[in-house]
């Protein structure tokens, strides 16, 4: 094993006796972001060492499995010979402190559809589901597999009904649409207040309790799996299991580590009762509570908020520092102006260091994006738009800005820019986009925003009528990490027509859009239809593809969601172009974030009332301090649009 760090090793009781905590081993595997289930062990106060052999799991006093990334992957690399599935699965029978994280709480059913339809070369496959380590019993399914128009992945902050009191739940307050299940809640919280401590839903505290997910598979509640149902989910009129539990033996299909306060007071309730530090002893002392009526169905739905983004476009400005900047149409160069050298303050409207004509300074990346965390962002996106000149592999400064974020920000982490394949021009070295995403996840992103790459990936998979390679960005790095931790970046304009039956557009397709009751300019002759020309290289090359062909081209190779961007809103603080959130969100089934053009609070509820977008993406109003985020999740929920409440 390796030695990570060392927290406080003892743990205080109410009745005043100490007991050692354990050292949690963590099993990574080896894809996706496990820095982060790293940091929220060390921040509930825990030692974490890293299992490197199989017998570092028969020997461990607390095991936790995050599995990122993809089922096949995961079971794969259980099952390469090194014998980690036998003593896995001998750990797990002896019902010895366990949590499993999203693949972590997959793994251990009898089997999953997901990866059935590719194979070995990353085509298309099928055949049989993919057998899992037989724990629990029954299987891993997709969204979609009724044949309905689903959102797939299910991605976002969504509420928890309890089905179990339990230790691990000790400090969490579920949330849900029912009064009865709050209710409960609520008597359980008072009843521990009043006796000093408990294992029912935790104490009095503010917020709705939503976690975050983000998954296309999920297991379905089954006779013969009810039991171990500790928490249940519902997403578009699917319940599902949202946590197990039996014994000592816990999982959850949320990220704890990516739930804000939330989910790291899931993790230490878990953390506690592994060490008996709670009265009630072990994780083992559990029983089922009656929340509703197992017939209403009703009053166990919960409700997946609509997320608020923060993004960060960091540089490094003309002294080689890297700073927070915003651009006008993606100038970020002061038009002029003096500033402030330190604050970035002046009567220029943002820093240069103290020079006309640098690049705008309104703050530094990780102080900046922690604020965000602790005023309640939804999630944290840091676009690094100068990596077009140089690759991530050498950009040791992009790297060490997500390292440092992780270790206290608790909620998804997006890097965007560079995510291709290379070669350095100096040492002659090639990297793959994989490899390029994969220097990302293992510094702390949970996904990589694609933009360029993917523009020309779309026009391939155009041109050849469908045809997919296995070899693009975006379906190397899906495959790998899952279609969730990919994020497709479309940064078009307008390109005004007179008509729906315009004759340039038919050639490559183009999707005409109507202006008509939209806001946002109209074209310089009065025209009042548009199609969305994508651009590449940070909005200074065009390219013959639409935005709406590349997000559908996009969906189809393997991407989990998308960031529609617009040039001709950006800056003008006019609100998003909601003609082109329409088009985009209306063809394709993956979620998709509004970004471009957000001025107030009122654009955000525009944006969420008119079109079918699942997120919001904000910067320079955040950065300028005009508008902060809790007051525009005040305005969501007095509209009736669900927001996360911190």
């Amino acid at each position: 094993m390796t030695d990570d760090v060392v927290g406080d090793v003892v743990a205080s009781s109410s009745s005043g006796t100490t007991r050692r905590r354990p050292t949690v081993s963590l099993l990574d595997y080896g894809a996706g972001n496990v820095r982060s289930v790293r940091n929220a062990i060390l921040a509930c106060g825990y030692r974490v060492i890293d299992v490197v052999d199989p017998s570092d799991v028969t020997n461990a006093e607390v095991l936790i499995f995050p599995g990122v990334g993809s089922y096949r992957s995961a079971m794969e690399v259980l099952r390469d010979g090194r014998g980690y599935d036998v003593a896995l699965g001998e750990y797990l029978r002896s019902d010895r402190p366990y949590l499993g994280i999203c693949l972590g709480m997959q793994t251990l059913f009898d089997y999953s559809e997901e990866g059935i339809d590719i194979d070995d070369d990353g085509g298309c496959g099928g055949g049989p589901p993919l057998p899992g380590l037989g724990i629990i019993p029954g299987g891993v399914v997709r969204f979609d597999e009724d044949g309905g128009r689903r959102s797939v992945p299910h991605i976002g902050w969504n509420g928890i009904v309890p089905r179990m009191v339990s230790p691990a739940m000790r400090h969490v307050v579920s949330s849900s649409s029912s009064s009865g299940a709050r209710r409960r809640n609520d008597d359980d919280e008072t009843k521990e207040e009043e006796e000093g401590g408990g294992a029912g839903g935790g104490r009095k505290k503010e917020g709705g309790g939503e976690v975050y997910f983000v998954h296309s598979y999920y297991a379905p509640i089954t006779t013969d799996n009810v039991d171990w149902v500790l928490t249940s989910t519902t997403y578009e009129g699917r319940e599902y299991i949202s946590s197990v539990q039996r014994g000592n033996v816990v999982a959850t299909q949320f990220h704890p580590e990516k739930s804000g306060k939330v989910g790291l007071d899931f993790l230490r309730g878990f953390l506690e009762a592994s060490s008996g530090s709670v009265e009630d002893g072990t994780l083992s002392n559990t029983s089922p509570i009656p929340v509703v009526d197992d017939d209403d169905v009703g009053s166990r739905t919960t409700r997946l908020v609509k997320r608020v983004v923060v993004a960060l476009d960091v540089r490094t400005n003309d002294d080689g520092d890297l700073v927070v900047t915003k651009g006008d149409q993606y100038d970020v160069r002061e038009k002029g102006g003096e500033v402030d050298d330190d604050t970035g303050d002046g009567d220029g409207g943002g820093g240069c260091g103290g020079r006309r004509g640098g690049v705008r300074n309104l703050g530094k990346p990780v102080r900046l994006a922690k604020r965000y965390y602790d005023e309640g962002a939804d999630e944290v996106a840091f676009l690094n738009i100068t990596s077009y000149r140089s690759g991530v592999v050498d950009d040791m400064p992009m790297l060490r800005v997500l390292e440092e974020s992780s270790k206290s920000i608790f909620v998804p982490l997006t890097v965007g820019g560079g995510i291709r394949s290379y070669t350095d021009p100096e040492s002659g070295a090639s990297y793959t986009a994989l490899e390029v995403a994969s220097r990302y996840f293992r510094a702390g992103a949970d996904k990589v925003s694609i933009g360029s790459d993917a523009v020309y990936a779309a026009e391939e998979y155009v041109r050849s009528g469908g045809k997919r390679t296995g070899l693009s960005s975006i379906e190397t790095i899906s495959r790998v990490y899952g279609v969730q931790a990919v994020v497709i970046s479309i940064d078009p304009r307008r390109v005004y027509v007179s008509s729906p039956d315009d004759a340039s557009c038919a050639r490559w397709g183009h999707v005409v859009v109507s202006l008509s009751d939209v806001n946002g300019p109209i074209g310089p002759d009065g025209e009042t239809y548009c199609w969305y020309q994508c651009t590449v290289k940070g909005g200074r090359e065009a390219r013959p593809i639409c935005a709406v062909t590349l997000a559908r081209a996009a969906e189809s190779l393997g991407a989990g969601e998308i960031m529609l961007n617009c040039i001709d809103m950006d800056g003008r603080c006019d609100g998003y172009d909601i003609a082109l959130m329409n088009a985009v969100s209306s063809a394709v089934n993956v979620p998709v974030i509004a970004s471009s053009g957000a001025g107030n609070e009122g654009h955000f509820v525009e944006v969420f009332e008119r079109t079918g977008v699942r997120a919001a993406l904000a910067a320079g109003m955040f950065h300028r301090g005009e508008v902060e985020i809790c007051s525009v999740k005040r305005r969501m929920e007095e509209r009736g649009i669900p927001a996360r409440m911190v």
